[in-house]
């Protein structure tokens, strides 16, 4: 007997939290449950505005509709869904097989923003690698330059990961790059797209010596019927989020074939609430269990979502206080 709901959720942002210019108050999203026999599970549904293709009400509507071919016991095709709907109604579904380990990767890669001397203590705790993240492209990039320069110079067995968000001209990237001893420049394990058009940041890398990782850039390019990771030349690493990719088996799919290109993969957050963060660190653990993921993104709630992350105080509201917008008969 199958049985299903799905809630729209609305949580609380820290104020300090833009999106694309815009500011982000509150995070909208759906929580699918499935039931089958005595068992019940959850996938998170949840558009991230300014980088999804779909809106909530949008997915919304076509969660409604697959879950009517759910319950009728008929295969979902995730490669004609939204993005968002295709990875929580797979990650759904894997729970309820129970393929997805419990056990979770919850290490993050800590966030830089100023004082080294703050960040020491938490790198001291961190097993294995001590990698930390920048966002870049923020402020001037003669300012970013110093101070990714400060941070390797101040913390020897520090490696970095940077994100620019497309924000630099190539004449700013090279700015940047001025201000990184070219010693230093390895410890960079990547820099997300540091400009808007890929084969600038392309250029940028083969002058700087500064690895590059794609994110918007694969977003983009899977959309394609003719996608193939080999065309995305000249990464170091691609960043999977699986919520602006796709199911579970396609972000697998990914992983396997970066890892047979010899190009490193991220799983990372597209701001889930802590419900779908935590199967987020479990697919982490199962797939990448040597590679930090980037779900260091709790922070940025001011309340959680039925199952907490860990370590975090952030109150836990219940998905069953939540707006219940379906349910089977």
């Amino acid at each position: 007997m199958r049985k299903a709901k799905l809630y729209r959720y609305c949580l609380p942002m820290d104020s300090g939290v833009i999106l694309r210019e815009n500011k982000l108050t509150e995070r909208h999203g759906l929580v699918v449950e499935l039931t089958e026999g005595n068992k019940s599970v959850y996938g998170e549904i949840a558009p991230l505005p300014g980088f999804s293709v779909e809106s909530v009400e949008e997915a919304l509507s076509q969660t409604q509709q697959q879950l009517a071919l759910w319950l009728q016991g008929e295969s979902l095709d995730y490669n004609e869904l939204y993005p968002s709907v295709a990875f929580g109604l797979s990650m759904a579904e894997l729970e309820l097989t129970g393929a997805l380990p419990v056990g979770g990767n919850y290490q993050a890669a800590p966030l830089c923003t100023g004082d080294p001397d703050e960040l020491i203590p938490v790198l001291n705790d961190m097993p294995g690698q001590k990698v930390a993240k920048v966002k870049v492209g923020l402020y001037e990039p003669i300012r970013d330059g110093m101070l990714v320069s400060l941070f390797l110079e101040s913390i020897p067995d520090l490696t970095l990961r940077l994100d620019a968000n497309r924000a630099w001209t190539p004449e700013k990237a090279q700015q940047f790059a001025k201000y990184i001893s070219p010693s230093l420049r390895q410890r960079i394990t990547f820099l997300e797209e540091p400009c808007q058009q890929p084969n600038d940041s392309l250029s940028f890398a083969i002058d700087s010596g500064i690895a590059i990782a794609w994110d918007e850039s694969l977003q983009h390019a899977i959309r394609r019927d003719d996608f193939k990771l080999e065309d995305l030349i000249g990464g170091k690493a691609i960043i999977i989020k699986p919520t602006l990719i796709g199911s579970v088996s396609r972000c697998i799919g990914l992983i396997e074939k970066a890892q047979s290109l010899g190009i490193k993969a991220v799983i990372s957050s597209s701001i889930e609430s802590s419900l779908g963060l935590n199967q987020l660190a479990r697919l982490a653990k199962w797939q990448l269990p040597d590679e930090v993921p980037g779900l260091d993104t709790i922070g940025l709630f001011k309340a959680q979502l039925e199952n907490g992350w860990p370590g975090s105080d952030l109150p836990i509201q219940a998905l069953s206080e939540q707006t219940l917008e379906w349910q089977s008969e």
